[in-house]
Formats: structure tokens, C-alpha cells, sequence
């Protein structure tokens, strides 16, 4: 449990960030530091929590990053550019916020007078088009120079190399995770399952892209916040990155819209569209290490976390 330590939270207004306060605030003054670009933290209860200060900020800006994220005993960094058609309009902004905004995050952080953690946010992109229970130790891919989509994966991928070169050449209590498919209450902007129970709740027509065999892992936002909490303490986790997602929660796009409805009792039908971006066929992860070397297993089950994200917007 993590009390008493003030802890600095790039990117704290969004989805997983605005998640992970709620576990937090109670106990630990709590500094979000975001642009607000997107904002999940609005629809809190804890918004205005007295441990909670919000700054708005951009992590491009070093000198007031630097400034806000003094005495901080720990750090996370959620801050990204992310979401397929965010990351293939913006590419160049895709990579400057996410190499750069992570380079000034981690120098940042090396140059306080003490630091407990610093935690780092990577993705299951980095394993390009096909990984089936891909291990932390399987090679990376960040596939055709030139396809947008991959700016985000290659980004990110850089952001892993420069936390433990951090770690490794300063000493730096440095832990990566790696999302797979996260999803809940409070997501904002992109995110399949979001759109689906969305569109489900209201017996509307759900869309999916291509021919609807892509295969995912999906992460209810508690389990993914657990991880993270996990990674936040741990001893072990120093110096690794880590795996966190749900390697039972399987199934097709497809099978993942019907179960939506299935599970919801819609009446909403399916229809298939063009894509016309490089996509993700398989992804699935091994999250043995995230076991064995922090104690970390997912919880919630697919149909389950549907249940708990759709009540959230029922209610919204």
C-alpha cells in the first residue's frame, strides 16, 4: 500500500491516469499533470479532492515540467499521444510527445533529489502485427517505415530503450508496462470496446473494421491499475518492463462484438467496413513475468468488465 509519498502522474487527466488517482488520493498528495486534450478526470468524484492538484501542462515544455515535478517521491508517466486515427493524423506529433515528452519526463526525474520510482507507459504495439503470448524477451517490431500507424509503436518503443538506458547508466528506479488493450469506465477518446457497448446500449449499428478475425487480449481498467500499483512498489519491478494485460480475456473482433451484445442483451447488428490503415492481426500476451516477478494476474473476466463499463455509461 502506498501512503504518504507525493506522487507526479503525466498524462493524469486521461483514461488509465484519471483511473489510477482514484486508488491513490486518499492517501498520497497527488500532482496530474496533463493538456487536457483529453479529459476523463472531469467526470471523477475525486476531481476536487484536496490531495488532487491539477496543472495543465505539456510535457514538450521541460522547464515547466521540470518545475511541477518537484519533490516528487513518484512518478508515472501516462502522458502519449495514442488511438489509431489520432496517431495517423498527427504523426509528427505522435513521435515529438512521445520521444521527446518521454526524454524531458525521464531527465526530469534524474534530476530530483530523491526519487523512489519512475513508471513508464509503453504498448503491445511494439510487438507489430502478430503476437500470440509474446514475452517481454521476444524481439520488437515497429514494422514499414513510411505507415503512419507504426510512429506510434516506434515512439514508444523509444521510450522503452531510453528508461532503461535511465536506469541502467544512473541509477534511476525505472519500471516499464506494457498495456494490452485496456478498457472501462471513463475511457475517452478511441477504443473499440468503448464504442461498441456505446453504440450496443442504444441497439445501434456496430461497425468493425475489415473482416473482423483480428484477435485481442482485453484489459479491464482495474486489473490494468492494479498492475500499475504493482509496479509502483515492487522491488523486483525496478529496472524491467513488464506485460500487464488479460491473456484469457481472448477472442475475434467479431466474436468480441457479439459477445457485446450477447451480454447486453442488444438488439444492435453488425456491419463491416473498409480500413485503410496497417492493423494489428494477433495479440495476445504472455504475462508470466508480471506473475511470478510482481504477483500481478488479471481478475476480471471479459463479460464481466462489459457489465461493470456499460452500468458506467448507463449512469453517465
Amino acid at each position: 500500500m502506498i501512503k504518504g509519498k507525493k506522487i507526479f502522474i503525466t498524462g493524469g487527466a486521461g483514461f488509465i491516469g484519471s483511473t489510477l488517482i482514484g486508488r491513490l488520493v486518499e492517501e498520497n498528495p497527488i500532482v496530474a499533470y496533463d493538456n487536457l486534450a483529453r479529459n476523463a478526470l472531469q467526470s471523477q468524484a475525486y476531481k476536487d479532492h484536496p490531495n488532487l492538484q491539477l496543472i495543465v501542462g505539456d510535457v514538450l515544455d521541460y522547464d515547466h515540467l521540470a518545475k511541477t515535478m518537484a519533490g516528487a517521491d513518484i512518478i508515472v508517466h501516462c502522458a502519449a499521444i495514442a488511438g489509431i486515427d489520432t496517431v495517423v493524423k498527427n504523426t509528427v506529433k505522435t513521435m515529438r510527445v512521445n520521444m521527446v515528452g518521454s526524454a524531458n519526463v525521464l531527465e526530469a526525474a534524474s534530476k530530483l533529489d530523491h526519487c523512489d520510482r519512475v513508471v513508464c507507459f509503453s504498448t503491445s504495439e511494439v510487438f507489430g502485427t502478430n503476437a500470440f503470448r509474446s514475452s517481454e524477451l521476444d524481439k520488437t517490431s515497429i514494422g514499414k517505415v513510411g505507415e503512419a500507424r507504426w510512429t506510434y509503436a516506434v515512439s514508444k518503443l523509444a521510450e522503452e530503450h531510453l528508461a532503461i538506458a535511465y536506469f541502467q547508466d544512473q541509477r534511476l528506479p525505472v519500471t516499464v508496462v506494457r498495456p494490452f488493450n485496456v478498457y472501462g469506465p471513463g475511457q475517452v477518446g478511441e477504443g473499440a470496446l468503448r464504442i461498441f457497448i456505446q453504440r450496443a446500449l442504444k441497439n445501434e449499428t456496430i461497425q468493425i473494421n475489415g473482416d473482423g478475425t483480428q484477435i485481442r487480449a482485453w484489459c479491464y481498467v482495474d486489473d490494468m491499475v492494479r498492475g500499475t500499483l504493482l509496479a509502483m512498489e515492487h522491488p523486483k519491478a525496478v529496472g524491467e518492463s513488464i506485460n500487464i494485460g488479460n491473456q484469457r480475456a481472448v477472442t475475434t473482433i467479431y466474436g468480441l462484438a457479439n459477445t457485446v451484445i450477447r451480454v447486453l442483451g442488444s438488439k444492435s447488428k453488425i456491419e463491416f467496413v473498409y480500413k485503410d490503415y496497417a492493423d494489428v492481426e494477433l495479440r495476445i500476451p504472455n504475462v508470466s513475468k508480471a506473475r511470478d516477478l510482481i504477483g500481478f494476474e488479471a481478475e476480471v473476466d471479459l463479460d464481466e468488465g462489459i457489465h461493470r463499463t456499460a452500468e458506467y455509461y448507463r449512469k453517465s
